[in-house]
């Protein structure tokens, strides 16, 4: 679908494109002026990014390269997988083994990957843990591929998938020569200016478990600053099981391979790019509160909100750059 909207401000002309993807919705919003290309040519050329992306690298999809890769097969990776592989390689490396995308088998075997699985025993959680880890695999992704056979670990780019995805599409629409936009895949990249010619706003959601629609209930508006950034939440409060009493949830720390269980609920980072937010989110979330602090404010291009409880009730830690408002 596509629809447009004129803004207050002389020669803009704000577009919005939604549709399908990666199971979900997305919405791309930007502003045409000076661009030379219609909306119709940039909806369809995103549409078919989208699906490039999904035939690249969904896990969900059982002929993209990444399911064939995880099967044992012998791909030829393409640029996107490339380039994704090598980006959550230096991911792995900052962060010191918590964000792994080679831990694919400790999601399917919780139940919060690509296969069913739920309540494993410690026998199985010892041995699938031997079996993953980018630490076997490398930075180099032909190497992979020419040496290790069908004896790799699995990948699961769900940490870091749907940020990738809005930076790829960001590029795209910076090639048209658009400058104004929002980009939202589940995750979100902005940058410019919103149709009223002010920063782009981003809502938080309460981090109240099944809190499964999106907006339905906000604890804060957060407004994003000037130039392009990545917006990204994560958080325990949409997947997760309970069983005799006790909740899983879903994000695993692949160093030990069980679940968290700290009271850290869900953590909002602004990066330089969506993938880059998308992945510390999720670090934030395996190493709980005061570990997220710590790494947040020793890095001065990222920005974060975190939300965790505290006996019962909400506390919202915020970066000194990270202003929230209109808190509930």
């Amino acid at each position: 679908m596509l629809a447009v909207a004129v803004s207050c401000q002389p020669r803009d002309r704000y577009v919005t494109i939604t549709g399908f993807a990666q199971g979900g919705t997305y919405a791309v919003k930007f502003n045409m002026k000076d661009v030379k290309v219609s909306p119709e040519e940039i909806r369809d050329s995103v549409d078919a990014i989208l699906v490039d992306i999904d035939n690249s690298l969904s896990g969900y999809n059982k002929n993209s390269l990444l399911s064939r890769f995880n099967a044992g097969e012998k791909v030829a990776p393409d640029s996107l997988f490339s380039d994704i592989y090598a980006k959550s390689y230096e991911i792995y490396e900052t962060t010191g083994g918590v964000v792994d995308v080679a831990s694919a088998p400790l999601f399917d075997l919780w139940g919060f990957g690509f296969t069913a699985g739920e309540l494993p025993t410690a026998q199985d959680v010892e041995k699938t843990l031997n079996s993953c880890g980018m630490s076997r695999l490398g930075n180099d992704i032909g190497y992979v591929l020419e040496n290790l056979g069908n004896l790799r670990p699995k990948l699961n780019y769900n940490a870091v998938a749907q940020g990738y995805s809005c930076d790829v599409v960001a590029r795209y629409l910076y090639s048209v020569g658009v400058k104004d936009m929002m980009v939202d895949i589940g995750e979100i990249f902005c940058d410019g200016k919103n149709p009223a010619g002010k920063p782009w706003t981003v809502g938080i959601d309460s981090p109240v478990d099944g809190n499964n629609e999106l907006g339905a209930e906000i604890q804060g508006i957060f407004r994003a600053p000037q130039g392009p950034h990545g917006i990204v939440t994560s958080g325990n409060y949409r997947k997760f099981y309970v069983r005799d009493g006790k909740k899983y949830a879903h994000t695993i720390d692949p160093r030990t391979g069980y679940p968290v269980t700290h009271g850290l609920l869900s953590a909002t980072v602004v990066a330089p790019d969506a993938m880059t937010a998308d992945a510390y989110a999720t670090y934030c979330m395996v190493v709980g509160l005061e570990e997220a602090k710590k790494f947040i404010e020793a890095d001065p291009e990222l920005e974060c909100c975190l939300i965790y409880d505290d006996e019962g009730a909400f506390r919202t830690w915020c970066s000194s750059g990270f202003v929230l408002t209109s808190m509930q």
